[in-house]
């Protein structure tokens, strides 16, 4: 009789512990997904202010204003919650986060204090005039760099 409540106790532990595996997994997965989804949206907003910057479309200062104060939002978002630990591309598939970013953490935040204030600046900037926007998009490029450069991998 132990030995049958003994295997019911291990059978259970073991169903638990795959259960909780199975569940942190999914949620590493949907941390994933949101700040590739994050990433979508600073590129998109970035598409449309980087192509009146370049003169491949014309400026128009309603819609500058209206992407970079999108970037603004996206970019002032608190995504602690986006960076889980074990979701690094040598933990988790699907992404290119490298481990690093879990041991220098302050040079994370700082970097995203970085694009913040870019943000914060285009959105004050897009939609005064051309000059103003071109003159904002080197810092936002910068910002968005810094991160890339040292916490993404191929």
């Amino acid at each position: 009789m132990k030995r049958r409540i003994m295997t019911a106790v291990l059978a259970i532990t073991v169903a638990g512990s795959a259960f909780a595996a199975g569940h942190a997994d999914k949620a590493i997965q949907g941390a994933i997904k949101a700040r590739q989804g994050q990433m979508q949206l600073y590129s998109h907003n970035l598409g449309i202010l980087g192509a009146m910057a370049k003169g491949e479309v014309e400026y128009d200062a309603a819609a500058a204003s209206a992407a970079a104060n999108n970037l603004k939002a996206v970019a002032n978002l608190d995504a602690m919650t986006l960076w889980p630990q074990g979701s690094d591309m040598d933990s988790a598939e699907n992404t290119r986060a490298k481990a690093e970013i879990w041991t220098t953490f302050p040079a994370v935040i700082e970097n995203s204090k970085a694009m913040s204030d870019a943000a914060n600046a285009m959105a004050d900037a897009a939609g005064k005039d051309l000059a103003s926007l071109q003159a904002a998009m080197g810092p936002v490029g910068g910002a968005c760099g810094s991160c890339h450069k040292a916490f993404r991998g191929k």
